[in-house]
This record gives structure tokens, sequence and C-alpha cells, in this order.
């Protein structure tokens, strides 16, 4: 299994590694509204392949067998490793080439909700919560843990639909018993 989980979980995670660090020089021009269909698009593309490393578990490890409990665990585990080089990714860019990424994003969080027309109330309350995440934002750990939450929304559901239609049970369990007939 150990195998598998490494093989498609890096995979998974040199996509999302491979289109931030794409990316980044183009980021003041992409903008952060096309960014995040970017990001999450590539976060669809990379996890897809929970899906084929369910497969090929249960194809090559389960002998065409695999639990919902086993595809979820498998799944789980490559998601797992692919949100681990997301991370890394992102620390390593935001550290080395993009530090004042926050600043530019609550700046962005904010001018959005002026122009939408919020109450100055609602942008000062907005300001102040991001203020905190902001001095977070510098801690490597803290960084990495609203990090990981990034890509949840799309991996967890993936993994589970996954795990739903690879599930196979025995053939032995599928069969409905033989009566013997004299």
């Amino acid at each position: 299994m150990k195998k598998i989980v490494l093989t498609y979980g890096l995979i998974s995670g040199a996509i999302l590694a491979a289109v931030m660090f794409a990316t980044m020089p183009f980021a003041n021009r992409v903008g952060f509204d096309k960014g995040m269909i970017i990001g999450f698009s590539s976060m669809i593309v990379a996890f897809l392949l929970v899906f084929f490393g369910i497969r090929s578990y249960r194809e090559t490890v389960g002998n065409g067998e695999i639990s919902f409990l086993r595809a979820l665990a498998v799944g789980s585990l490559i998601m797992l490793v692919g949100c681990f080089c997301y991370v890394l990714a992102w620390e390593i860019i935001y550290f080395t080439f993009l530090p004042d990424f926050f600043e530019k994003y609550t700046a962005y969080l904010l001018a959005s909700m002026k122009s939408s027309g919020a109450s100055a109330e609602a942008i000062e309350a907005q300001r102040q919560a991001l203020e905190i995440i902001g001095r977070r934002y510098h801690n490597p750990l803290w960084l990495a843990a609203y990090t990981l939450l990034e890509p949840t929304p799309i991996c967890i559901p993936i993994t589970l639909i996954s795990a739903v239609i690879l599930r196979r049970k025995p053939k032995s369990l599928n069969q409905a018993p033989q009566l013997a007939s004299n």
C-alpha cells in the first residue's frame, strides 16, 4: 500500500506544486479571483489521482476487491501526501517569494467588501479578524494549518466519492448461495 499511496500522492502533490510555482511569476497579473479559479481547478485535477490510486490498489493489492473503508483509507492517505506537498510548496513560495501576499490579499478583500456596499462596521470587523490571521500567517505552523484547510473542500468529497464508486465486495459475497438440487 505504501508504494501506491506515495506514488499517487506525490504525483498529486507535484501537480499542485507545479501549478503554484508556474503561476507565481504572474500572480499580480492573474489577480486573486482568477488565481482562485486556477488554484481550485488544479486541485480538482490533482486530487483525481486519489481515484486512480484507489483503483490501482484495488486491482493490484486487493485482487479486484476493496471495501469502502479500505478504499477510504487508501484515498485519505493519498490525499494527505498531496496536501502535504501543497502545504510545503506554499510555505516555500510564501516565505521566499511572496512575503507580502497576505497584506495584499487583505487589501483586496477589504476593497471588495467596500465596493460591494458592506457597512463600515462589517469592514472594520473583517479588518480586525484579518489582522489576527495575518499575525499568525507569518508563523510557519499557523501558515501550514491555514494552507491545509484550502484543499479540503475539494479533496474530501473526491476521496469519499472515489471510495463509493470503487468499492467492490469479494466475489463470494456478491453471489447468492446456491442450493443443492436432488
